[in-house]
Protein backbone atom coordinates (compact mmCIF):
# COMPACT_ATOMS: atom_id res chain seq x y z
CA UNK A 1 0.00 0.00 0.00
CA UNK A 2 1.11 3.72 -0.66
CA UNK A 3 1.78 5.49 2.42
CA UNK A 4 -0.64 7.74 3.95
CA UNK A 5 0.25 11.77 3.34
CA UNK A 6 -0.06 11.84 7.16
CA UNK A 7 2.22 8.83 7.87
CA UNK A 8 4.62 11.12 10.32
CA UNK A 9 1.47 11.54 11.99
CA UNK A 10 1.25 8.98 15.45
CA UNK A 11 -0.79 5.87 15.40
CA UNK A 12 -4.09 6.02 17.01
CA UNK A 13 -3.22 5.01 20.52
CA UNK A 14 -6.86 4.18 21.82
CA UNK A 15 -7.65 2.35 19.22
CA UNK A 16 -4.45 -0.22 18.71
CA UNK A 17 -4.16 -2.18 22.32
CA UNK A 18 -2.06 -3.97 23.18
CA UNK A 19 -4.38 -7.07 23.31
CA UNK A 20 -5.88 -5.86 19.85
CA UNK A 21 -2.33 -5.41 18.29
CA UNK A 22 -1.58 -8.83 19.51
CA UNK A 23 -4.36 -10.35 17.46
CA UNK A 24 -3.23 -8.88 14.69
CA UNK A 25 0.22 -10.17 15.15
CA UNK A 26 -1.29 -13.79 15.30
CA UNK A 27 -3.34 -13.22 12.34
CA UNK A 28 -0.05 -12.21 10.45
CA UNK A 29 1.72 -15.38 11.94
CA UNK A 30 -1.05 -17.79 9.83
CA UNK A 31 0.76 -16.54 6.83
CA UNK A 32 2.64 -19.49 4.61
CA UNK A 33 6.19 -19.45 4.21
CA UNK A 34 9.18 -21.79 2.72
CA UNK A 35 9.07 -24.68 4.88
CA UNK A 36 7.35 -22.73 7.59
CA UNK A 37 10.30 -21.43 8.85
CA UNK A 38 8.42 -18.92 9.59
CA UNK A 39 11.02 -15.87 9.30
CA UNK A 40 9.12 -12.62 10.35
CA UNK A 41 9.55 -10.98 13.64
CA UNK A 42 7.52 -7.28 14.63
CA UNK A 43 8.76 -4.47 16.78
CA UNK A 44 5.60 -1.88 17.82
CA UNK A 45 7.80 1.64 19.00
CA UNK A 46 5.10 2.78 21.13
CA UNK A 47 6.44 6.71 21.08
CA UNK A 48 5.63 6.80 17.30
CA UNK A 49 2.55 4.41 16.98
CA UNK A 50 5.14 2.41 14.21
CA UNK A 51 5.07 -1.12 13.89
CA UNK A 52 8.08 -2.68 11.88
CA UNK A 53 8.37 -6.17 10.03
CA UNK A 54 11.76 -7.87 10.48
CA UNK A 55 13.23 -10.50 8.59
CA UNK A 56 14.48 -12.87 11.62
CA UNK A 57 18.47 -13.83 10.10
CA UNK A 58 18.10 -16.92 12.36
CA UNK A 59 15.23 -18.75 9.84
CA UNK A 60 16.90 -18.07 6.57
CA UNK A 61 17.71 -20.80 4.12
CA UNK A 62 20.60 -20.53 3.12
CA UNK A 63 21.08 -23.11 0.54
CA UNK A 64 17.38 -23.23 -1.37
CA UNK A 65 17.09 -19.62 -0.80
CA UNK A 66 20.37 -17.88 -0.90
CA UNK A 67 19.32 -14.64 -1.67
CA UNK A 68 16.33 -14.60 0.73
CA UNK A 69 13.81 -13.85 -2.21
CA UNK A 70 11.29 -16.73 -0.70
CA UNK A 71 11.87 -14.97 2.68
CA UNK A 72 10.82 -11.73 1.80
CA UNK A 73 7.62 -13.73 0.07
CA UNK A 74 6.86 -15.16 3.11
CA UNK A 75 6.88 -12.07 5.47
CA UNK A 76 5.06 -10.45 2.19
CA UNK A 77 2.12 -12.63 3.24
CA UNK A 78 2.40 -11.65 6.88
CA UNK A 79 2.20 -8.61 5.71
CA UNK A 80 -0.91 -8.66 4.12
CA UNK A 81 -2.64 -10.82 6.77
CA UNK A 82 -2.20 -8.15 9.23
CA UNK A 83 -3.98 -5.47 6.73
CA UNK A 84 -6.53 -8.00 6.96
CA UNK A 85 -6.89 -8.24 10.04
CA UNK A 86 -6.10 -4.45 10.85
CA UNK A 87 -8.98 -4.14 8.43
CA UNK A 88 -11.37 -5.93 10.51
CA UNK A 89 -10.62 -3.96 13.50
CA UNK A 90 -11.69 -1.18 11.95
CA UNK A 91 -7.90 -0.12 11.24
CA UNK A 92 -6.13 0.90 7.88
CA UNK A 93 -2.83 -0.13 7.31
CA UNK A 94 -0.50 2.14 6.02
CA UNK A 95 2.75 0.06 5.14
CA UNK A 96 5.83 1.91 3.70
CA UNK A 97 8.26 -1.19 2.43
CA UNK A 98 11.93 -0.05 3.59
CA UNK A 99 14.89 -0.81 1.46
CA UNK A 100 17.32 -2.76 2.87
CA UNK A 101 20.14 -0.04 3.44
CA UNK A 102 17.94 1.71 5.65
CA UNK A 103 17.17 -0.49 8.20
CA UNK A 104 19.37 -4.13 7.95
CA UNK A 105 16.53 -6.79 8.43
CA UNK A 106 13.40 -3.99 9.04
CA UNK A 107 11.49 -5.16 5.56
CA UNK A 108 8.48 -2.27 6.60
CA UNK A 109 7.44 0.04 8.96
CA UNK A 110 3.40 -0.31 9.27
CA UNK A 111 1.31 2.76 10.60
CA UNK A 112 -2.53 1.40 12.12
CA UNK A 113 -5.11 4.32 12.02
CA UNK A 114 -8.67 4.12 12.36
CA UNK A 115 -10.97 5.76 9.75
CA UNK A 116 -11.26 4.24 6.19
CA UNK A 117 -10.52 0.93 5.93
CA UNK A 118 -9.57 -1.80 3.39
CA UNK A 119 -13.40 -3.21 2.93
CA UNK A 120 -12.45 -5.96 0.60
CA UNK A 121 -9.36 -7.12 2.98
CA UNK A 122 -11.70 -7.26 5.67
CA UNK A 123 -13.88 -9.43 4.02
CA UNK A 124 -11.06 -12.18 3.60
CA UNK A 125 -10.63 -12.58 7.50
CA UNK A 126 -12.24 -15.97 7.76
CA UNK A 127 -10.28 -17.44 5.49
CA UNK A 128 -7.31 -16.47 7.48
CA UNK A 129 -7.67 -19.31 9.83
CA UNK A 130 -8.99 -21.57 6.93
CA UNK A 131 -6.48 -21.45 4.54
CA UNK A 132 -4.38 -24.68 3.93
CA UNK A 133 -1.12 -25.82 1.93
CA UNK A 134 -2.62 -28.91 0.49
CA UNK A 135 -0.73 -31.53 -0.55
CA UNK A 136 -3.14 -34.55 -1.37
CA UNK A 137 -4.30 -34.75 -4.81
CA UNK A 138 -7.34 -32.60 -6.89
CA UNK A 139 -10.13 -33.76 -8.70
CA UNK A 140 -9.39 -33.26 -12.51
CA UNK A 141 -12.60 -30.51 -12.29
CA UNK A 142 -11.52 -27.89 -14.04
CA UNK A 143 -11.08 -24.02 -12.32
CA UNK A 144 -13.74 -22.19 -14.06
CA UNK A 145 -13.08 -18.92 -15.80
CA UNK A 146 -14.71 -16.90 -13.36
CA UNK A 147 -12.50 -17.65 -10.54
CA UNK A 148 -9.30 -17.78 -12.56
CA UNK A 149 -10.72 -14.02 -13.27
CA UNK A 150 -10.70 -13.16 -9.01
CA UNK A 151 -7.78 -15.02 -8.81
CA UNK A 152 -6.03 -12.92 -11.08
CA UNK A 153 -7.66 -9.47 -10.19
CA UNK A 154 -6.52 -10.38 -6.60
CA UNK A 155 -3.13 -10.33 -7.92
CA UNK A 156 -3.38 -7.36 -9.80
CA UNK A 157 -5.00 -5.25 -6.78
CA UNK A 158 -1.06 -6.08 -5.67
CA UNK A 159 0.86 -4.86 -8.49
CA UNK A 160 1.37 -8.30 -9.24
CA UNK A 161 0.27 -10.39 -12.58
CA UNK A 162 -1.57 -14.74 -11.88
CA UNK A 163 -1.06 -16.43 -15.31
CA UNK A 164 -2.75 -19.80 -15.73
CA UNK A 165 -0.23 -21.22 -18.44
CA UNK A 166 -1.77 -22.98 -21.44
CA UNK A 167 -0.53 -24.83 -24.68
CA UNK A 168 3.30 -25.00 -24.86
CA UNK A 169 3.78 -22.98 -22.13
CA UNK A 170 2.38 -24.91 -19.69
CA UNK A 171 3.83 -28.38 -21.08
CA UNK A 172 7.14 -26.40 -20.89
CA UNK A 173 5.78 -25.65 -17.09
CA UNK A 174 5.16 -29.02 -16.26
CA UNK A 175 8.48 -30.28 -17.84
CA UNK A 176 10.30 -27.61 -15.71
CA UNK A 177 8.86 -28.00 -12.65
CA UNK A 178 9.84 -32.14 -13.22
CA UNK A 179 13.38 -31.63 -13.95
CA UNK A 180 13.33 -29.53 -11.13
CA UNK A 181 12.36 -32.30 -8.36
CA UNK A 182 14.61 -35.04 -10.06
CA UNK A 183 17.70 -32.63 -9.56
CA UNK A 184 17.52 -31.71 -5.89
CA UNK A 185 20.63 -32.29 -4.26
CA UNK A 186 22.03 -33.13 -1.21
CA UNK A 187 22.03 -29.68 0.78
CA UNK A 188 19.09 -28.58 -0.42
CA UNK A 189 17.90 -32.43 0.56
CA UNK A 190 19.64 -31.95 4.24
CA UNK A 191 17.96 -28.14 4.59
CA UNK A 192 14.55 -29.19 3.98
CA UNK A 193 14.97 -32.25 6.26
CA UNK A 194 15.72 -30.38 9.13
CA UNK A 195 12.58 -28.10 8.79
CA UNK A 196 10.55 -31.69 9.00
CA UNK A 197 8.94 -32.28 12.31
CA UNK A 198 8.14 -35.31 14.11
CA UNK A 199 5.54 -33.37 16.23
CA UNK A 200 1.80 -32.46 14.87
CA UNK A 201 1.69 -29.29 17.83
CA UNK A 202 5.79 -28.53 16.79
CA UNK A 203 5.45 -24.44 16.27
CA UNK A 204 7.18 -24.53 13.42
CA UNK A 205 8.38 -26.49 10.29
CA UNK A 206 6.30 -29.05 8.33
CA UNK A 207 4.80 -32.19 10.46
CA UNK A 208 5.29 -35.42 8.68
CA UNK A 209 1.91 -36.15 8.98
CA UNK A 210 1.55 -33.37 6.72
CA UNK A 211 3.39 -33.84 3.68
CA UNK A 212 0.68 -35.85 1.67
CA UNK A 213 1.26 -39.16 -0.24
CA UNK A 214 3.77 -39.63 -2.86
CA UNK A 215 2.76 -39.87 -6.44
CA UNK A 216 2.36 -43.04 -7.99
CA UNK A 217 0.36 -41.82 -11.41
CA UNK A 218 -0.22 -38.31 -12.53
CA UNK A 219 1.83 -35.40 -13.77
CA UNK A 220 1.91 -32.55 -10.40
CA UNK A 221 4.89 -31.75 -9.11
CA UNK A 222 4.69 -33.32 -5.76
CA UNK A 223 7.84 -32.46 -3.13
CA UNK A 224 9.19 -35.66 -1.81
CA UNK A 225 11.01 -34.24 1.55
CA UNK A 226 13.47 -36.84 1.33
CA UNK A 227 13.52 -40.66 1.71
CA UNK A 228 9.74 -42.06 3.31
CA UNK A 229 9.64 -45.90 2.17
CA UNK A 230 7.08 -45.94 4.95
CA UNK A 231 5.12 -43.53 3.21
CA UNK A 232 1.59 -43.70 1.24
CA UNK A 233 1.23 -43.35 -2.48
CA UNK A 234 -1.59 -42.45 -4.17
CA UNK A 235 -2.83 -40.89 -7.95
CA UNK A 236 -2.40 -37.01 -8.77
CA UNK A 237 -3.74 -35.29 -11.40
CA UNK A 238 -2.99 -36.15 -14.68
CA UNK A 239 -3.57 -32.63 -15.72
CA UNK A 240 -2.63 -30.30 -13.15
CA UNK A 241 -3.98 -26.66 -12.69
CA UNK A 242 -1.29 -24.53 -12.82
CA UNK A 243 -0.88 -20.73 -11.89
CA UNK A 244 2.26 -18.51 -12.16
CA UNK A 245 2.50 -15.11 -9.68
CA UNK A 246 4.87 -12.85 -11.68
CA UNK A 247 6.00 -9.12 -11.04
CA UNK A 248 7.58 -6.68 -13.12
CA UNK A 249 10.64 -6.43 -11.50
CA UNK A 250 12.77 -8.57 -9.18
CA UNK A 251 14.07 -6.79 -6.16
CA UNK A 252 13.27 -7.22 -2.65
CA UNK A 253 10.50 -4.35 -2.97
CA UNK A 254 8.98 -6.61 -5.49
CA UNK A 255 8.95 -9.81 -3.56
CA UNK A 256 7.41 -8.14 -0.78
CA UNK A 257 4.73 -6.79 -2.86
CA UNK A 258 4.56 -10.57 -4.22
CA UNK A 259 4.12 -11.95 -0.74
CA UNK A 260 1.38 -10.17 -0.55
CA UNK A 261 -0.10 -10.82 -3.68
CA UNK A 262 0.25 -14.48 -3.54
CA UNK A 263 -1.67 -13.79 0.47
CA UNK A 264 -4.28 -12.27 -1.51
CA UNK A 265 -4.48 -14.95 -4.11
CA UNK A 266 -4.53 -17.79 -1.36
CA UNK A 267 -7.21 -16.38 0.42
CA UNK A 268 -9.67 -15.88 -2.40
CA UNK A 269 -8.94 -19.42 -3.37
CA UNK A 270 -9.95 -20.25 -0.16
CA UNK A 271 -13.14 -18.52 -0.12
CA UNK A 272 -13.89 -20.10 -3.55
CA UNK A 273 -13.74 -23.24 -2.27
CA UNK A 274 -10.11 -24.21 -3.50
CA UNK A 275 -7.20 -26.09 -2.27
CA UNK A 276 -3.55 -24.92 -3.19
CA UNK A 277 -0.04 -25.70 -2.92
CA UNK A 278 3.03 -24.21 -3.54
CA UNK A 279 5.63 -25.61 -6.48
CA UNK A 280 8.95 -24.10 -5.28
CA UNK A 281 12.08 -26.51 -6.36
CA UNK A 282 12.21 -24.91 -9.78
CA UNK A 283 12.40 -21.24 -8.15
CA UNK A 284 15.36 -22.28 -6.17
CA UNK A 285 17.34 -22.39 -9.49
CA UNK A 286 17.94 -19.01 -11.37
CA UNK A 287 18.31 -20.68 -14.99
CA UNK A 288 14.92 -22.84 -14.27
CA UNK A 289 12.93 -20.03 -12.57
CA UNK A 290 14.04 -17.56 -15.59
CA UNK A 291 12.49 -20.56 -17.93
CA UNK A 292 8.78 -20.72 -16.30
CA UNK A 293 8.11 -17.09 -17.80
CA UNK A 294 6.48 -17.09 -21.20
CA UNK A 295 8.27 -14.93 -23.55
CA UNK A 296 5.61 -13.40 -25.46
CA UNK A 297 4.07 -12.02 -22.85
CA UNK A 298 6.52 -9.73 -22.12
CA UNK A 299 8.97 -9.14 -19.45
CA UNK A 300 8.36 -10.64 -15.97
CA UNK A 301 9.87 -12.73 -13.11
CA UNK A 302 7.93 -15.51 -11.70
CA UNK A 303 7.60 -15.45 -7.91
CA UNK A 304 5.63 -18.06 -7.13
CA UNK A 305 4.41 -21.57 -8.60
CA UNK A 306 0.99 -22.88 -7.52
CA UNK A 307 -1.04 -26.16 -8.14
CA UNK A 308 -4.76 -25.47 -7.74
CA UNK A 309 -7.81 -26.80 -8.09
CA UNK A 310 -10.04 -28.91 -5.69
CA UNK A 311 -9.43 -31.12 -3.09
CA UNK A 312 -9.95 -32.79 -0.02
CA UNK A 313 -10.24 -30.71 3.59
CA UNK A 314 -6.82 -30.36 5.68
CA UNK A 315 -8.64 -30.15 8.87
CA UNK A 316 -5.25 -29.25 10.58
CA UNK A 317 -3.14 -26.61 10.17
CA UNK A 318 0.69 -26.39 11.06
CA UNK A 319 1.82 -24.69 13.92
CA UNK A 320 2.66 -21.55 14.58
CA UNK A 321 4.93 -19.21 17.05
CA UNK A 322 3.04 -17.14 18.93
CA UNK A 323 2.82 -12.93 19.50
CA UNK A 324 4.66 -13.24 22.86
CA UNK A 325 7.60 -15.28 20.35
CA UNK A 326 7.79 -12.73 17.28
CA UNK A 327 6.41 -9.26 18.76
CA UNK A 328 8.58 -7.23 20.84
CA UNK A 329 7.57 -3.58 22.21
CA UNK A 330 9.75 -0.64 22.21
CA UNK A 331 8.92 2.76 23.86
Amino acid sequence: MTPSPNATEATDAAAVTDERLEEMVRDACAAPSMHNAQPWAYVFHRRSGVLELLADAARTLPEEDPRRRALHLGCGAALFNLRVAAARAGLHAWVSPLPPATGGDVLAAVRLRAGEVEREAATLHPAVAERRTNRQPYEETRIPEVVREQLSRAATTERARLVFPGGWHYRMVLDILADAEAGETTAHRAEEEAWLRAEEAAADGIPRTALGPRMREGEASVREFGERPDGPWADFEREPQLALLLTQRDEPADWLAAGQALQRVLLTATRAGLSAAPVTRALEHPSLRWLLRDPSEGPGHVQMVLRMGYGPSVPLSTGRRTPDEVLTYRD
